[in-house]
């Protein structure tokens, strides 16, 4: 909240570039809306077009209307405090880097090896980043997360994740 003797700063650059940002995702689907050709039909007089053109509507509005206009008028984003964050902490690199690695390493390996062993390798790796040191609990718990996932997808979804080496074995 700004005061009456606080001084209006210039409009940053940021916050227009999320309203750009939201203007070209408003733009992109009323393009994609405008590609969708359905027949006419007397059940659906609505048809599948009106809900892009809504979502494209109220993206161009608070694109255009609500947050250009507030920017250009001095409006602010606050700051985000942090929830249970410790500002003034620097980043522990100890974890990230070996965070940022496991998913590199599943983004490569899930094709060759397939999501079970890849998913399990994120899963195990990601919690000994994060600093668990219960080797056969986690290795057991990543395996079973990694089989649920692939069958949950597989039979709930009915989307075919990679099998890999398994191929002929799931």
């Amino acid at each position: 909240m700004t005061s009456a003797t606080t001084t209006r700063r210039a409009p940053g650059r940021s916050e227009l570039g999320v309203a750009a940002l939201l203007g070209a995702v408003g733009a992109l689907v009323l393009l994609d809306a405008l590609g969708l050709h359905a027949p006419y039909s007397q059940a659906d007089p609505i048809g599948p077009r009106v809900v892009p053109y809504l979502v494209a509507a109220l993206l161009f509005g608070t694109a255009a209307v609500v947050l250009t206009i507030d920017v250009l008028r001095g409006g602010r984003g606050e700051v985000e405090g942090g929830e249970d964050v410790d500002l003034s902490q620097p980043t522990d690199w100890r974890t990230v880097v070996p965070l940022v690695a496991v998913f590199a390493a599943n983004i490569v390996l899930i094709d060759t090896l397939g999501w079970v062993i890849s998913g399990a390798l994120l899963f195990f790796g990601s919690v000994m980043a994060l600093g668990s040191r219960h080797y056969v609990r986690d290795a057991l718990v990543s395996l079973v997360l990694a089989l649920g996932t692939f069958y949950g997808f597989y039979l709930g979804l009915g989307i075919h994740l990679p099998a890999g080496l398994l191929e002929g074995v799931l």
